[in-house]
């Protein structure tokens, strides 16, 4: 399940609540992955966040750098989260330890995934369409590839009338098709996408928008499969 962690005008993650309360149906132990970093927290700080919501849910959290072996924390775990904040730090994080080919063989056994905006953006193929700064070098830019695209977490729409003279997420995700043909989802705040097996359906309250390299964008409606489209 990839999705943002906060919606405008919400709380940490309540926007996801009813959704998340069915989704860790079971679960009573979290493994959080804090390696993003947002704005640099530590990773003890970062997972007290995350453990402070999902206390409204009855589920313990544990942070992944809380554990002697982190590899066999994976392995074992009921539910698996992966916070927001930079890619970069996250995928660098991921493969020096070890971790990014462990967690995939953990989630294609079905061990159930949450990934907010940099985690979001580790199930796509590779992270290149992050919107993040590059502050750390990660050894590859490869990651989960749990669904056949990549994400762009927090897509924005451009501004009719905006006298701002910057490049827009368009613009950079054609850029990046000039070099790599992958599909990129622009996924809108407030929606998410819920994979089981090979079906992906999009869900919450925006439409998607799919870039594909040669081709014009495609708006996907909630709440249906775009597994086809792929």
């Amino acid at each position: 399940m990839a999705s943002t962690s906060t919606v405008h005008g919400q709380s940490y993650l309540e926007y996801l609540k009813p959704t998340l309360e069915r989704f860790f149906s079971g679960v009573e132990e979290l493994l959080f992955i804090p390696y993003a970093r947002p704005g640099g927290i530590t990773h003890d700080a970062y997972t007290n966040h995350a453990s402070r919501f999902f206390e409204t849910l009855k589920i313990n959290v544990k942070g992944l750098h809380q554990f002697e072996d982190p590899k066999a924390a994976i392995a074992a775990a009921q539910g698996i989260f992966t916070g927001g904040g930079n890619t970069f730090v996250l995928v660098k994080a991921l493969h020096e330890l070890g971790l990014m080919a462990a967690l995939r063989e953990q989630l294609f056994i079905g061990t159930p995934y949450l990934g907010t905006s940099a985690g979001s953006n580790i199930c796509g193929i590779n992270m290149q369409t992050t919107n993040d700064m590059p502050i750390a070098y990660p050894p590859s830019f490869k990651t989960l590839g749990m669904i056949p695209c990549n994400i762009n977490p927090h897509y924005l729409d451009p501004i009719a009338g905006s006298t701002h003279m910057g490049e827009t997420r368009e613009t950079r995700i054609n850029e990046f098709h000039s070099q790599v043909n992958i599909p990129v989802i622009g996924l809108r705040e407030g929606s998410w996408l819920e994979v089981h097996g090979k079906a992906i359906s999009l869900k919450g309250a925006h439409t998607a928008r799919l870039f594909r390299q040669g081709q014009q964008p495609t708006e996907l409606e909630t709440n249906t499969q775009i597994t086809s489209y792929f």
